[in-house]
């Protein structure tokens, strides 16, 4: 206990120091003071420890659920191995039918809170941040007993130094699992010196040394990890888990003909008409004998998010390129904004479509595909795109944008391309679509290359890094 009143005082000090350095005045300052006090009272009728805890996970997510796939695969490894897990975290996407059909697996969702309205901008984050500890540590202390409590970070502001405080508190282990560093993220809008963007990365590594034990995405990270925080992490690298893969010739065809449906790109020419033959701009299936093939003369389908002007430009000047359909798969604040700028283009040899896909069927579309082109730069040059691993577990090539630690993934001229700006992906488009779709080239060879590397699935890489955290506390 002296060591749960001790967390206590530690994150209680830091939230008045975050008031005062924040311009608030005392009296506001000091309301994390009055918050504990409640919240003392509120734990003190808690009932006592659960022998079985140690089966018990909570993996804690301050973030949409549906959208932390990697949270998800931890949820379902941790219920493989016969431990109950309660998966916190916001209701927005929809998570995986295989989480919401789990026995061992309970969602309890927790509202995403915006703080006061009224009052600077400075003053209305910290009113959120407080609101958030109050919300957070009231939902760790009320659960069942958990041996364990894994996080994501990030959000870690203030989920680190709450969860922390509760793990005390009920004698949890607590592991943070570290996808990329939040005050990294926060630079990118406020500016590396800006006093909010310090605060944070003093809180993240103050609060990041007290977990119990932590896992990180690249060999990168936990090497920066111990030399700039000295923590000590395991890299879990991500990994595709067993959905990810080809996907066979008639489950393609029936996803292209549900997403004809509702999307142009995926509808055959108009010009094609075949008797006894459903078609889809990419295969046709005899409806008498049920065998599908793929289309003549079909196009490529390319899962991206960029546009393709320069594409245009080389079919239009004589290069026998294929046409091609780009699906840019997800959704975001800018979509819309998007969406817009792609219909004023009057492509003629591309066509672009923004579809939001079911769980289950963006694993279909990915094994579907010809070529991933990834966009993704992290804010600290650590962490790894998740989706070119899931395209890698479809045997999908890959051209990918630079940065630091990419290698760790992608192998150029191996399993994809990497490229520096907007003319070098325009000129690897280029090549890898010239003998489409001949699988001699390079396209082909990265796809075999992919095919034959035996690549390690998520639920092996799981029980071989992380699976012996949880067994050396059971026994």
């Amino acid at each position: 206990m002296a060591d749960a009143n001790a967390a206590v005082a530690v994150v209680t000090i830091s939230l008045v120091l975050l008031g005062l350095l924040s311009g608030l005045s005392l009296s506001w300052a000091l309301l994390p003071v009055a918050v504990v006090v409640l919240i003392f009272i509120l734990a003190s009728g808690l009932k006592g420890r659960d022998e079985l805890a140690h089966l018990n996970v909570c993996v804690l997510v301050l973030g949409d659920i549906g959208r932390s796939p990697r949270m998800q695969y931890h949820a379902l490894s941790l219920s493989r191995h016969g431990y109950n897990v309660t998966l916190i975290g916001f209701l927005g996407t929809k998570p995986h039918q295989d989480i919401l059909e789990d026995e061992r697996i309970d969602i309890l969702p927790i509202s995403e809170l915006k703080g006061l309205k009224v009052g600077p901008k400075i003053f209305r984050y910290v009113s959120k941040v407080i609101f958030q500890c109050f919300q957070l540590y009231y939902v760790l202390m009320k659960i069942e007993d958990q041996g364990y409590i894994l996080m994501q970070n990030p959000p870690g502001l203030p989920a680190i130094a709450v969860t922390w405080v509760a793990s005390r508190f009920r004698g949890n282990q607590f592991i943070i699992d570290w996808h990329n560093y939040g005050y990294t993220i926060m630079a990118l809008t406020h500016g590396e010196n800006h006093l909010i963007v310090k605060v944070a990365k003093w809180y993240e590594k103050l609060f990041g040394c007290f977990s119990d034990h932590n896992l990180c995405v690249t060999n990168a990270m936990r090497e920066d990890l111990k030399k700039n925080w000295n923590i000590e992490a395991t890299t879990l690298y991500d990994k595709p888990p067993s959905i990810f893969r080809e996907t066979h010739l008639k489950l393609q065809h029936e996803l292209f003909v549900r997403m004809g449906g509702a999307y142009s790109p995926f509808k055959p020419s108009s010009e094609v008409s075949k008797e006894h033959m459903e078609l889809t701009a990419f295969t046709e299936r005899n409806t008498q004998t049920g065998a599908v093939t793929r289309s003549a003369g079909r196009p490529a389908l390319l899962i991206s998010s960029t546009s393709w002007t320069d594409y245009e430009k080389f079919v239009e000047a004589g290069d026998k390129l294929p046409l091609l359909v780009c699906v840019i798969t997800g959704k975001g604040p800018q979509k819309e904004y998007y969406k817009k700028l792609i219909d004023s283009k009057e492509f003629k040899h591309v066509k672009i479509c923004t579809p939001w896909l079911e769980a289950e069927d963006y694993p279909v579309l990915l094994g579907s595909a010809d070529l991933g082109v990834c966009l993704h730069k992290s804010s600290s040059g650590l962490d790894l795109p998740m989706k070119v691993v899931d395209m890698f577990g479809c045997c999908l090539p890959v051209c990918a944008i630079h940065f630091k630690c990419l290698h760790e993934l992608v192998k150029h001229e191996e399993n994809g391309l990497i490229f520096k700006d907007s003319n070098e992906l325009s000129e690897q488009l280029k090549l890898l679509f010239s003998d489409f779709p001949s699988e001699q080239g390079k396209l082909g060879l990265f796809r075999k290359n992919l095919r034959e590397s035996g690549q390690q699935r998520w639920n092996e890489n799981w029980d071989h890094n992380v699976l012996p955290l949880f067994k050396e506390h059971c026994d």
